[in-house]
């Protein structure tokens, strides 16, 4: 008899795969994968004429579907859009039930991630035009400029056509590694922006992958629920319908930065630092979790080598600079840019919502004060948002030596100091909450914590307008969105818990 070959054994593995997949998709189990399919590909359909789309799109010209973005076909565009985003919300708070009655498996958490992306692959952008900057700054990379230095409208193309204008002056705000990706995505698809969208969200797919394959792990790490973790920070649609509908580069960040923390946490630190400094070479955020998995990698110089605190403390503190600095400079010489990005990231401050407390205090009191007495709104919101950033200078040293003394203890640093930081930084966008949603999917599983966390994310779902604008200056508007968020919160606030010698519900068997 002879033995099977590594190709057949593959093709195995590969059927009993698909085998488990279908047996999943038609399945009891499955019908939350099944009905935010249907969402997603609603709300698909719908971005074609209700989505950041482009100015001048001859791509929907030629399809003769153009009429999906005026009058009529706008209507019909904007209810399929938003009945697909309620249908995928219900979908979600449908399996948050199963979460807090763990009858939900990681399994089911995974293959359902599978088809609420796969309509959303071939969306327009969603929720946001970043993109379209995005692929402007890799231009300006691959056309022999500096994008930290000039901003698209200094490289005069045709996809300077589809950029906020609020941004074709700005310099680019983010790192060196994701300078280089846009750069790659502009030189495989030159100006072509349909494809370049494309390509440039199957870039961020990476970073699901990695989000997807460490919460779980960092969860468990912590002595919590895998599948709750996945729930909150991967299916979430703030995930699932901003970051990559909306290709947002804090899809690589994120899942890079939760990789770090899982890879650090199994006693891999030198990994772990690593990939803190490609996730910081993305976006600067990820620098935040560094000084707290330096204490991590202290801990396990201790228990391994019996060091005395100080001594592994000095030891991990010097490691992880070195290849911090090793790895970003690597970035920086293979982009060919220094460090004037980080110049560029106090460009937010030409954000002006409701989303931070500095910017939300301004709005208050320019509201309030301005029935009794004359305000210089502006003027407000210089003085909070320098207060924010003390508040932020003086809270994450604290947190930093707070939250030290156990693997737990630094995830919750972490989480904290993220919270912190999208509070009072000078201006914040929806999917920033996706920063400590992430770190904290181990921390808050507790059923309060869960309807917390449903009805936070429905508002910010549901604040934000298709076409990357909010509603927040529209009464209307905000009490929609509050009432959905509210009816999100109920719903699994009052959601039955698992009996204490309840098992958990089984999968279905491969085929």
């Amino acid at each position: 008899m002879t033995a099977p070959t590594a190709s057949q054994t593959s093709n195995s593995g590969l059927m009993h795969h698909v085998s488990r997949l279908v047996g999943f998709a038609m399945s009891p189990q499955g019908a939350q994968a099944r009905l935010g399919f249907l969402g997603a590909v609603l709300l698909t359909i719908g971005g074609l004429g209700a989505g950041s789309t482009r100015l001048h799109d001859p791509l929907l010209e030629s399809l003769h579907l153009s009429w999906l973005r005026f009058g009529h076909g706008l209507v019909l565009s904007s209810v399929l859009l938003w009945v697909g985003v309620a249908v995928m919300l219900m979908a979600w708070l449908w399996l948050g039930r199963r979460v807090i009655d763990r009858t939900a498996t990681e399994y089911t958490m995974v293959a359902t991630t599978g088809f609420w992306l796969a309509p959303l692959l071939l969306s327009v952008p969603l929720f946001s035009r970043d993109t379209y900057s995005y692929l402007a700054q890799g231009a300006l990379l691959r056309d022999g400029l500096d994008p930290y230095v000039v901003g698209p409208v200094d490289n005069p193309n045709s996809l300077l056509d589809d950029v906020s204008p609020i941004w074709t002056t700005t310099t680019a705000p983010y790192g060196p590694a994701f300078i280089l990706v846009a750069k790659f995505v502009t030189m495989l698809v030159g100006n072509d922006i349909v494809s370049g969208t494309m390509l440039l969200r199957l870039c961020m797919l990476p970073g699901l992958v990695l989000l997807i394959w460490a919460s779980p792990r960092v969860a468990r790490h912590v002595g919590a629920n895998g599948a709750a973790a996945l729930w909150i920070c991967v299916l979430n649609p703030l995930v699932i319908i901003h970051l990559m509908g909306g290709v947002h580069n804090e899809m690589l960040m994120v899942g890079l930065m939760m990789a770090a923390i899982a890879l650090t946490f199994a006693g891999r630190p030198v990994w772990g630092v690593s990939l803190i400094a490609v996730a910081v070479a993305v976006k600067a955020t990820a620098g935040l979790a560094l000084p707290f998995l330096v204490w991590v990698w202290m801990r396990q110089l201790q228990e391994r080598r019996n060091l005395r605190p100080v001594r592994a403390f000095a030891i991990a503190t010097a490691a992880s600079a070195l290849i911090f600095v090793a790895v970003f400079t690597v970035l920086s010489l293979a982009a060919g840019v220094g460090l004037g990005w980080l110049t560029a990231l106090a460009g937010s401050v030409k954000i002006i919502n409701w989303l931070t407390i500095p910017t939300a205090a301004s709005n208050l009191i320019n509201a309030v004060g301005g029935l009794l007495f004359p305000v210089n709104f502006y003027a407000v919101l210089e003085v909070a948002r320098i207060i924010g950033i003390v508040v932020i200078v003086v809270a994450l040293p604290l947190l930093w030596w707070r939250f030290r003394h156990t693997d737990r203890e630094a995830l919750t640093g972490i989480a904290l100091a993220m919270v912190v930081v999208v509070l009072f930084v000078p201006a914040a966008l929806p999917w920033y909450y996706t920063w400590p949603l992430a770190v904290a999917a181990a921390l808050v599983q507790t059923r309060p914590a869960i309807a917390a966390v449903a009805g936070f994310s429905t508002w910010i779902m549901v604040m934000w307008k298709p076409d990357g604008a909010h509603g927040m200056y529209s009464w209307a508007h905000v009490l929609l969105t509050t009432a959905c968020a509210a009816i999100a919160w109920y719903s699994l606030y009052r959601a039955p818990e698992p009996d204490a010698a309840a098992a958990d519900e089984p999968e279905p068997a491969a085929a």
